[in-house]
């Protein structure tokens, strides 16, 4: 389970892809944003998957770009809606052009993906564009529901794990099952490395939550504080509202409804919350128990010992990112 050789032929593969046609100003959005870089962890979990299962992990390239291909879709519109203007560093691509090219370019790019299964047969083809349509859909669901928690007082944590649940783990569970559909594996087989993917998503989240108030901007690639800007009702506030005292939960729900004066301020003073309240800690110890259970999955897949511990590796290397 080599991840750079992973990594080096995904990046080959999607070189070798002719995006840009006419009309151009369709489609260089497009090849920009798949070409600034990103974790690619998402495609990458494919070729693993159908390397266990198979051994050939190249017949899942198609597949692995389908994946990074959506994925960079619903980063272009979901930085639409939260009028951001960094992603990995570099302009949004509204920000870039326009909002009208970042609509329309995103919506190719969703068609675009689903090309990419035709490069199987009917049977393959089949079962990968039903888990993709699937979890298009949740993706969307999950979308919603972080943009209603923008105006709710009432959110719960659990309501908080259920949103980035569909907004983002199902996108990294089904990225694994493909690759195990490409190699033919049994659906148990394939429904294990999915439960593997899902909590492995959930810790995903909650650590780029974390990242996103506690990281380093030279190597986060988006605006930190970014979160606390739109008001995002994260587990970090939500865990707050439930530790702290009355007087930090005030001023919390205080200046997460009203519109700052100062932004750096805001950022600021519900950092210093987070602090006092010890909910780095409080963060840390939720991201550590989604990826032990994630792992505890591994233990129903008949595959060999090696893959399982790259497996194993894979999610703890994710959990101590910086990026």
């Amino acid at each position: 389970m080599n991840i750079l050789q992973y990594q080096s032929d995904f990046l080959s593969y999607l070189e070798s892809q002719k995006m840009v046609r006419e009309p151009k100003n369709l489609y260089l959005p497009i090849e920009y944003i798949l070409q600034l870089g990103g974790k690619r962890i998402r495609p990458i979990l494919t070729l693993i998957a159908a390397d266990v299962f198979s051994g050939d992990y190249k017949k899942a390239l198609p597949t692995a770009l389908a994946v990074e291909v959506f994925h960079n879709f619903t980063l272009v519109h979901d930085d639409i809606m939260d009028d951001a203007p960094l992603r990995r560093g570099k302009e949004t691509v509204h920000e870039k052009w326009d909002l009208n090219t970042g609509i329309l370019s995103g919506d190719a790019m969703l068609i675009l993906a689903y090309q990419y299964f035709e490069n199987y047969p009917p049977h393959i083809f089949q079962k990968l564009a039903k888990l993709f349509s699937k979890t298009a859909l949740e993706v969307c669901d999950g979308q919603q529901l972080d943009i209603d928690f923008e105006t709710r007082n009432d959110v719960t944590i659990e309501e908080y794990i259920k949103m980035i649940t569909l907004k983002t783990s199902v996108l990294v569970a089904a990225a694994l099952k493909m690759g195990a559909i490409i190699s033919e594996a049994d659906e148990e087989q394939a429904q294990h490395l999915y439960n593997y993917g899902l909590n492995l998503g959930i810790a995903f989240q909650l650590q780029d939550d974390y990242l996103d108030t506690f990281g380093d901007p030279e190597t986060f690639g988006k605006q930190v504080g970014g979160d606390i800007i739109e008001n995002k009702k994260t587990y970090l506030y939500l865990k707050t509202l439930e530790v702290a005292n009355e007087e930090d939960r005030n001023l919390l729900v205080k200046l997460y409804n009203e519109e700052p004066k100062n932004i750096n301020k805001k950022i600021s003073e519900v950092s210093s919350i987070f602090k006092r309240n010890n909910i780095t800690q409080h963060t840390k110890q939720l991201i550590e128990y989604y990826t032990n259970k994630s792992f505890e999955s591994l233990d129903y897949l008949t595959i060999p010992k090696e893959a399982k511990e790259g497996l194993r590796a894979f999610g703890e290397n994710l959990m101590s990112r910086k990026v």
